[in-house]
């Protein structure tokens, strides 16, 4: 080839190459930024922000993260001047405050109704559909039990043994989301006045108040206790990795949690704030839910890990989500009052 020659394909090459560029900044610049509010964690991010661009290409995901006490204080305090698109992985609890002050635009994503009923919402106008749930578990280390004389227990109120004395720890329920859905829980199926008895009792046997929802269970699993009230996924991870553990669910059922999504009201992207809303009721996003969460709003959708409590989600009680959200302040200002002497320290 002549040299002249290679100059001109060298040259219509880098024209390629610069249309290339060109055209890929181009449909950069056509996707609309979309923020996210969200309590997902931080390793589910990419992998959500990926799934979410590749079904609605028009969008570029942007999060704004932290726990959810911070996501839920943060979005209210915005409420005149709205800066999220949508919420997601939050816990329907806060989304339901946000319901009631009328911040969430109504929307049923398309699909929703082929997703089990306790992952919808139940009132009208519909704002928001569940993603996945988690439940509190009693995380039991059977080599500490020995020492103990405890035998595994089968009801909550088997954890009022004075053999239990000091030897079992919770997560704090102004903290932690799983220390919410257990006090929410019980006082749900046991009514207020044994709930609270049954917590009055409970405290006497309860070392510390911990400020993470998996911390019980890592305590427990290290024999630091004996046994510690925690989050599902954590007991079956932590006896996967060799602790000395029974993941229990007591005979009386247990409480939980679900993690929702919604289009907040205002939002000036509104219609692609609506496809990504609809994203999140389909298979595809139920099964990304599943790689972190063993329940999850798609009947038919499973992937339990290993060690998983067996018949876990036909032990969830029938939770009132709506009343859990409206009585938030007064159960912790009530629990705060009988039992903070024993929070850990932050």
């Amino acid at each position: 080839m002549s040299m002249n020659s290679l100059v001109r394909s060298a040259a219509a090459s880098a024209l390629v190459l610069l249309a290339a560029g060109a055209f890929d900044r181009a449909d950069a610049q056509t996707k609309t930024r979309l923020t996210v509010y969200t309590a997902l964690e931080n390793d589910q991010l990419q992998p959500f922000k990926s799934a979410i661009e590749a079904a609605v290409p028009e969008v570029e995901i942007a999060w704004v993260r932290d726990s959810t006490g911070v996501i839920t204080a943060r979005f209210l305090a915005e409420k005149d001047n709205p800066r999220a698109d949508l919420v997601m992985g939050l816990a329907a609890t806060s989304i339901i405050v946000f319901e009631t002050a009328g911040l969430l635009e109504p929307y049923k994503p398309a699909g929703a109704d082929a997703l089990k009923p306790n992952f919808r919402d139940t009132t009208e106008p519909y704002t928001w559909t569940g993603m996945d749930g988690y439940l509190g578990v009693i995380c039991y280390n059977t080599a500490e039990a020995a020492k103990a004389g405890t035998t595994p227990p089968k009801s909550w109120k088997d954890l009022l043994d004075a053999k239990y004395a000091d030897k079992l720890v919770m997560p704090h329920p102004a903290s932690s989301g799983t220390g919410y859905l257990m006090v929410g829980g019980w006082l749900q199926m046991m009514g207020e006045a044994e709930g609270w008895k049954f917590m009055d009792a409970l405290h006497q046997n309860i070392a510390v108040y911990t400020h993470s929802g998996s911390a019980p269970c890592v305590q427990a699993a290290r024999g630091e206790r004996v046994a510690g009230i925690a989050l599902d996924m954590r007991g079956a991870s932590e006896k996967t990795k060799g602790a000395p553990l029974e993941v229990i669910i007591p005979s009386e059922g247990t409480g939980w949690e679900i993690e929702a999504a919604a289009v907040v009201k205002g939002s000036k992207n509104m219609a692609l704030a609506k496809k990504v809303a609809d994203w999140v009721a389909t298979k595809g996003a139920n099964e990304l839910y599943s790689k972190t969460y063993a329940v999850v709003a798609m009947p038919g959708v499973e992937n339990l890990p290993p060690n998983y409590p067996a018949g876990a989600e036909k032990s969830l009680i029938k939770n009132d989500f709506a009343w859990m959200a409206t009585n938030r302040e007064r159960i912790l200002a009530e629990w705060t009052k009988r039992y903070d002497a024993k929070a850990a320290k932050k």
